[in-house]
């Protein structure tokens, strides 16, 4: 039986050349509410497929034919630049940091994703970071974020600790409320770190939500 839900389904179109991935995908979008209208296996067919159908969200592998480089991405990234409000969720096998500061950087850093493979095998991540993403969200998979982490860091040389591990967690996707709860303090601490965060990087004024994208794409970079 599908998955209960309380959202309004989501119309997706779906870009995987693994034909076993793709069915799997798109019986689990089913699942939960959710509509398929096209599941193609390049990017070509991709572009056409958002053409004709005018999906709310776009998933999509980051390699695909006929290179099975990054045809994919890029695809995500021309869909991006022709409609910029069209969010977009990249699944890749590997972590590859320039792909999500890549794809971070298209349109204005909202509405985009970028998760690796395997958590599509935690279901109900999966689903909430898809959700995320189709309403504006920007959504990182954790494994990026820990990478990330054991690099270098020198933009980010301001920060306390405490702020680097908050400023990881915005990017994982992870609303004010949930970083609270994970790390057991109170909404108004995370608040006030995070505004912290946004003064010490020197980020330009803007609205809350573009301030803490370009606070991630920030940590992307360093």
């Amino acid at each position: 039986m599908p998955a209960e839900t309380t959202d309004r389904p989501l119309r997706i179109v779906l870009a995987e050349d693994s034909v076993l991935l793709r069915e799997g995908l798109i019986g689990l979008l089913t699942r939960f509410g959710h509509e398929v209208p096209a599941a193609v296996g390049d990017a070509d067919a991709l572009l056409g497929a958002v053409a004709e159908h005018q999906p709310d969200i776009v998933v999509t592998d980051v390699r695909m034919p006929p290179g099975f480089q990054d045809e994919g991405l890029h695809a995500a990234l021309r869909l991006r630049a022709e409609r910029p409000g069209l969010p977009v969720l990249v699944l890749s096998q590997y972590v590859q940091r320039a792909y999500a500061a890549e794809l971070l950087d298209s349109g204005d850093g909202s509405g985009v994703g970028y998760l690796l493979k395997d958590r599509v095998g935690q279901v109900e991540q999966f689903v909430v970071a898809l959700r995320e993403v189709a309403e504006g969200g920007t959504v990182v998979d954790p494994e990026v974020v820990r990478q990330l982490l054991r690099r270098r860091r020198d933009p980010l040389a301001r920060l306390t600790p405490r702020e680097r591990e908050v400023l990881a967690l915005i990017a994982e996707g992870k609303s004010n409320g949930a970083i609270a709860r994970e790390l057991v303090v109170s909404e108004a601490a995370v608040g006030k770190h995070i505004g912290s965060i946004l003064t010490k990087l020197d980020l330009p004024p803007a609205d809350d939500v573009h301030r803490r994208v370009l606070a991630v794409l920030a940590y992307l970079r360093s």
